[in-house]
């Protein structure tokens, strides 16, 4: 006879959370949820709220300021533990749960799991419309989480408190499935959340979570050991499944064994230490010239863990003239570009494809070359990042990022292994991706698949819940300070320190040099181009505005000054904001073609120019 509790839905829910186990990549065994972020509505706060009150204990709540801010908290949390542990996401209905959409793309892309639980409309329809509610004028059971369709790899709306048995188990299965993984949404209407049933007693004990290692198909491994057997000059892509795989032990294994360079994607950098001698660094749009110079040269290029973005092929015109292979968990990953596809886990099809190599390597000039070019790279990342001050000129990233880096040696840290570096959008990630040095799996968060802005400091602040023991550094520009800043107070409210060095070069700088590049002139991106009749010139004190929110925060006049702001920082127990001014048109040099499209008729030069080297560079693509 099965054994039964009387709870809502909330209560089974919740439950149902905080008796999660997993086992982590190295046996031990974790809560599978670290939390629940909310802010409570109408729709939520009575019904699920109570449910998390009683659980508070096993289930730890966290208050946020805002709903998306709070959510990207929750899926960095997610990407700091390698996908492995997630949080849940709490919201009322209408703008608390349509605040969530965004991030919710932000997860999808990334392939990180995310548990959305968004409040709904009334299933009864009694009181409708109520507050907030959208209504739709053609479908009587359309609400505003439906927007969550197409950007969660699950959804589902429960209109029965039963229906948790099955839906739950279900979100829980795509988020720990390594090929499906992604966003869940599970839309919980307020009357609903609020209703009774019998609970089968073994719904409130689940089974551990384990997560499986597909091993490849012996034919497609056959077919693999071909290809890459006829390399002379092959070229390992690493991407962020590797890094999800835990399997950077067994890249580095691969990449000695066979002589074969190691670039990475942004989600794939810290793969492979920076200074491992094979280790070439940045590829891409934004990647190293000398990592870019072998990679049109390369005859296969062996793609690991990557869903191959339009910024790590430049447009898929970088590897144009190379065979490709794709070792991807996901067969949609690896099957693109109609290379010869490899399914399975990165770490078990590594390990599968090094023994049947045997003996096998590159061409020892192509590794001894590759060497070469990845000393004479790591050389220039120290020149650039440690370049005397230029009397009367702003710095730009680069040395910014030399003074945060370098700080913690004065401090009498270890950089390679304590810092992890947060950011997500403008011309940062680029400089980040070619010159931020990590030696740990993890200590490079870029959220470069979405690439969105306000992601930073909500992401620092879901990192240092995952890895407290880490200092947690945000990079962030002015732009996307802007955009979203208010998880900055959340963090100080938990007592959750991150570090925020804000960079402003005044406006959107990285659009506008692409939009010169593209022949049009400087128009509505840098602050002081966008002043209107009657209005002012921009004045914005960053550091006055982080004071407001409790963080301790200085404007820093030069490199210097935030080097050793960086060092008081690092002493600190609260949040830590240091501003600089920097300049948006210096640039590390490297980086290829990127496709964008350029207008074939324009009264301007410029653009007719530009359209003309559009042309010419998507003759260079892969077809």
């Amino acid at each position: 006879m099965t054994t039964t509790q009387r709870l809502t839905l909330s209560q089974a829910l919740v439950k149902h959370l905080a008796a999660l186990k997993v086992e982590m990549h190295d046996g031990s065994i974790q809560p599978y949820c670290g939390g629940v972020f909310t802010i409570f509505g109408h729709g939520n706060v009575a019904g699920f709220g109570e449910a998390l009150w009683a659980e508070r204990q096993a289930l730890p709540t966290y208050r946020a300021h805002n709903e998306q801010g709070m959510a990207h908290a929750a899926i960095a949390y997610s990407k700091a533990h390698m996908r492995q542990r997630i949080m849940a996401v709490s919201t009322s209905i209408g703008p608390g749960a349509t605040n969530l959409v965004t991030a919710a793309a932000v997860a999808h892309v990334n392939r990180l799991p995310v548990l959305l639980l968004p409040g709904d409309t009334f299933a009864s329809r009694a009181p409708d419309p109520v507050l907030q509610q959208v209504e739709s004028f053609q479908q009587g059971d359309l609400s505003a989480n439906d927007c969550f369709r197409p950007v969660t790899r699950f959804f589902d709306r429960i209109t029965r408190p039963e229906q948790i048995l099955t839906a739950l188990p279900r979100a829980i299965q795509i988020m720990t499935d390594p090929a499906a993984c992604g966003p869940v949404c599970l839309a919980l209407p307020q009357d609903i959340q609020t209703h009774a049933f019998d609970c089968p007693e073994s719904f409130l004990h689940p089974e551990l979570i384990q997560f499986r290692r597909p091993p490849p198909d012996a034919r497609e491994l056959q077919k693999a050991v071909a290809l890459l057997k006829t390399a002379k000059q092959p070229l390992i892509v690493a991407g962020g499944g590797v890094l999800y795989s835990h399997a950077g032990e067994a890249l580095r294994a691969f990449a000695e064994a066979h002589g074969v360079p190691v670039v990475e994607s942004h989600g794939g950098k810290s793969s492979l230490a920076w200074d491992h001698p094979l280790n070439l660094g940045a590829i891409g749009v934004d990647g190293a010239p000398n990592a870019n110079v072998l990679a049109r040269e390369a005859d296969v290029v062996f793609a690991v863990g990557t869903r191959l973005q339009d910024f790590t092929t430049g447009s898929h015109a970088l590897f144009a003239n190379a065979r490709l292979l794709s070792l991807n968990v996901q067969s949609f990953d690896a099957s693109k570009w109609s290379g010869t596809a490899l399914v399975a886990d990165a770490l078990v099809g590594l390990q599968a494809l090094s023994a049947a190599l045997g003996t096998w390597a590159a061409d020892s000039a192509w590794t001894a070359r590759a060497q070469q070019q990845a000393a004479l790279w790591n050389a220039r990342v120290t020149e650039l990042t440690t370049a005397a001050p230029q009397p009367g000129v702003l710095p730009y990233d680069a040395e910014v990022i030399g003074a945060v880096r370098d700080s913690l040696n004065d401090a009498g840290g270890d950089s390679g292994v304590h810092d992890v570096a947060i950011c997500a959008a403008g011309t940062l990630p680029a400089e980040l991706h070619k010159l931020w040095r990590a030696s740990r799996p993890g200590n490079y968060h870029m959220e470069y698949g979405y690439s969105c802005m306000g992601y930073e400091i909500a992401g620092g602040l879901g990192v240092k819940l995952a890895r407290p023991e880490q200092e947690v550094i945000v990079l962030v520009g002015d732009g996307s300070y802007m955009m979203m800043n208010s998880e900055l107070a959340t963090s100080v409210m938990l007592g959750k320190k991150i570090i925020v060095v804000v960079l402003d070069n005044r406006g959107y700088g990285c659009i506008q040099r692409l939009q010169t590049a593209s022949g049009s002139p400087a128009f509505n991106n840098l602050l002081d181009d966008c002043i209107g009749e009657g209005g002012e010139a921009s004045s914005i004190d960053f550091a006055l505005h982080a004071r407001s929110m409790g963080a301790d925060s200085v404007h820093v006049a030069n490199v210097a000054e935030l080097k050793a702001a960086m060092v008081k920082a690092r002493a600190a127990t609260r949040s830590q904001v240091l501003v600089i001014d920097t300049t948006h048109t210096r640039t590390t040099e490297g980086g290829c073609w990127w496709e964008v499209a350029i207008p074939e008729v324009s009264a301007r030069s410029e653009v007719l120019d530009a359209h003309a080297r559009y042309v010419a560079g998507k003759q260079e693509q892969r077809v």
